[in-house]
């Protein structure tokens, strides 16, 4: 028996000593260098996540969980992982296919709920359903055998019988110590605003009229000077910057599937690992490309529930050879086709409609 394969027992028991977690903490950096300008994702009305501690440290949003989880999720598409789960692919159109590891809202997205499986008279939406319906019962196995990722990255059935689904990881990234910058530009055109008048018909006091209004439609098409002045221009992060992964071990075992219950946990922790130790790419938007910094990261933890904590040695390679044993043993459920189709669709809007009301 492997360590991973004694440690897996471990994480299953339902003794009073069973661990109820595993943690690590990922330290990183900008390929620049610890005290470089990175910049963080934007939100609409605040820009810059920022939040302001009762010490006046400043800590960044720099990648959300839900961010992470879509990050991880597609792994499952290539290979080695691919083999790990069923594929459910969706055609859009002539020429569009889209993976459900590409889908934000996973088997609960309008886009499966709208669609038809080629084949069959039944739809991908009924055994979307079915699968939740069986979930609420306190059976894991339709879902593990459908959608196995909605149970590791969580699910939340919002347009159906509402049901949440907990993510068994959690993974979030946060800079810490930040001071925010600020940046300032101005577009100039290759020509001045007469020269436009002049060779475009152009009136020229609409142009000078348009000079530094940027929803100008004149602005917009570039013809005149915008100036673009105290943009968010990134962050320095003196305090450093954190991945923190979190896998939920008391979630995992309260999925259950009757006599496969164990083979289905085995299972679901081995895609959760797999996922949870993945060597992620750093680059997160223009502006942010971050590495490892191995010897400031701390080696994953069993947590227990009394605050005791130990170091484990586990690997990605690991992971994936413990993955692969458990899914053969579970048996991965079948692949599916299916085309977006646009009764299914309207009858999804219909829903919300009368759910609204």
């Amino acid at each position: 028996m492997s360590t991973l394969d004694e440690l897996a027992n471990r994480m299953l028991s339902t003794g009073p000593d069973a661990p109820v977690a595993l943690t690590r903490r990922i330290r990183l950096e900008s390929v620049e260098g610890e005290d470089a300008v990175i910049f963080p994702p934007t939100y609409a009305n605040i820009g810059y996540n920022i939040d302001t501690l009762a010490d006046g440290t400043k800590v960044a949003l720099i990648d959300s969980v839900g961010s992470q989880a879509n990050r991880m999720e597609p792994i499952f598409k290539d290979s080695p992982y691919a083999d790990l789960v069923p594929q459910i692919t969706i055609k859009a159109g002539n020429n569009k296919e889209i993976s459900i590891f590409e889908v934000g809202h996973r088997v609960a997205d309008a886009l499966v709920r709208s669609a038809a499986l080629e084949g069959a008279e039944e739809s991908l939406a009924e055994k979307v359903s079915h699968a939740f319906e069986e979930l609420a019962r306190g059976n894991a196995l339709e879902m593990a055998k459908l959608a196995p990722t909605s149970l590791v990255f969580g699910v939340w059935d919002s347009r159906g019988e509402g049901m949440k689904v907990p993510r068994l990881i959690n993974s979030v990234i946060r800079a810490y110590d930040v001071s925010q910058l600020h940046r300032s530009a101005t577009y100039i055109p290759p020509l001045m605003p007469e020269d436009y008048a002049e060779i475009a018909g152009f009136k020229k006091e609409e142009l000078e009229k348009a000079e530094g209004d940027p929803k100008n439609p004149m602005a917009k098409a570039g013809f005149v000077h915008v100036p673009s002045v105290n943009d968010p221009g990134g962050i320095i992060a003196k305090g450093g910057i954190d991945r923190n992964v979190t896998i939920n071990l008391v979630a995992l075992r309260k999925l259950e599937a009757g006599a496969e219950t164990e083979t289905l946990q085995r299972y679901i922790l081995g895609l959760t690992l797999v996922a949870a130790t993945y060597p992620q790419d750093g680059f997160l938007r223009q502006g942010c490309l971050l590495v490892e910094k191995p010897e400031e990261s701390t080696p994953w933890q069993v947590m227990h529930r009394d605050g005791r904590h130990e170091e484990i040695s586990l690997s990605h390679d690991d992971a994936l050879a413990f993955a692969r044993e458990a899914s053969q043993a579970f048996g991965v459920g079948p692949s599916l086709k299916a085309r977006f189709d646009a009764k299914l669709a309207k009858e999804v809007l219909a829903a919300a409609k009368k759910q609204k009301d």
